[in-house]
């Protein structure tokens, strides 16, 4: 994949700086729109099974990320039980913006501000590539799913549940 630019973001900076090939897929943000996994997979074409949404939850008392498919769910116990946790519930939006350093509809998992845990669900393996958020909304960046886990040090798991 050749890289593009639309403007770095701290998603772009930690890629490149990680030597890790990925492509910016950017596209005209409605400022109305509040669903934006909906938006990314009907602007840019690609179905919905590729395109992960970035989700914080607190596991434990701890904050942690889960990416899952945005035609999905993420499934919280599913989540705890692949950190060895107990219990987790969706964080504070507000704590999850101070947290990764993006607004909420525009939060990647990569270059987040403080570096969490992270887990990927595992049927991104089912796709050569997968598009995350690229750190603003309206900018989603593809790679494949082995770059993203390396790029978050994630683990792969079932996490997500068909809705």
């Amino acid at each position: 994949m050749a890289k593009k630019s639309a403007g770095s973001t701290p998603a772009t900076v930690a890629l490149t700086r990680l030597g890790i090939s990925f492509t910016e897929r950017s596209y005209a943000h409605d400022a109305a729109v509040t669903d934006f996994g909906a938006e990314a997979v009907s602007e840019l074409g690609v179905p919905a099974e590729r395109v992960f949404k970035t989700l914080l939850a607190d596991v434990d008392g701890v904050l942690a990320v889960g990416v899952v498919p945005v035609a999905g769910k993420l499934d919280l116990k599913a989540l705890a039980a692949a950190l060895g946790g107990k219990k987790a519930s969706m964080a504070d939006p507000a704590l999850a913006e101070r947290r990764t350093g993006y607004v909420v509809g525009g939060i990647s998992p990569v270059g987040q501000r403080t570096r969490l845990r992270t887990v990927v669900d595992a049927s991104a393996m089912d796709h050569d590539t997968v598009l995350v958020s690229g750190g603003r909304r309206g900018l989603d960046l593809e790679l494949a799913p082995a770059a993203l886990c390396r790029a978050t040090d994630a683990i792969l798991a079932p996490i997500g549940r068909n809705t």
